[in-house]
């Protein structure tokens, strides 16, 4: 797929990962490793992980059992080196978000003066003009 592990990457990381563990030795830990980077890439849910990456709960109890062990701290640090430490990642902790986007309580700024206030009791929409009693509402506002 288009965001999954080049032949070179996985080359990179496969000697990486745990093999050394009871039980069955785990098979498709490529096509879990696109699924975990779909997961963290996309923000999406555990349950929301596309069936191509198999089972999202292999996904998850992988993930958080290599953070765990230390692995993801190897696998960054290799992957650094073997692109010379021209590796650049962003995250939402580095990411300067525009004002606007902040939810920043906005200030009235008006060339004209302060604010105009309004008095509690007034109703904030603005009165639509009454049409005369006996006319319908598509004769109303017409001339005669």
């Amino acid at each position: 797929m288009r965001y999954d592990l080049t032949d070179f990457e996985w080359i990179v990381i496969e000697p990486l990962l745990p093999m050394d563990r009871r039980g069955p030795k785990p098979q498709n830990n490529r096509r879990v490793l696109n699924g975990i980077f779909w997961v963290l890439r996309t923000g999406a849910p555990w349950r929301d992980l596309p069936e191509r990456y198999g089972p999202y709960t292999s996904a998850y109890n992988r993930f958080n059992r290599w953070r765990k062990a230390g692995i993801w701290d190897r696998v960054m640090d290799a992957v650094v080196k073997a692109h010379d430490g021209k590796v650049q990642m962003i995250d939402s902790s580095i990411v300067r978000v525009h004002q606007h986007a902040s939810g920043v309580k906005k200030e009235w700024r008006s060339l004209c003066g302060p604010k105009p206030s309004r008095p509690h009791h007034e109703d904030p929409r603005p009165r639509r003009r009454e049409r005369p009693p006996g006319l319908s509402p598509d004769l109303a506002g017409r001339g005669p």
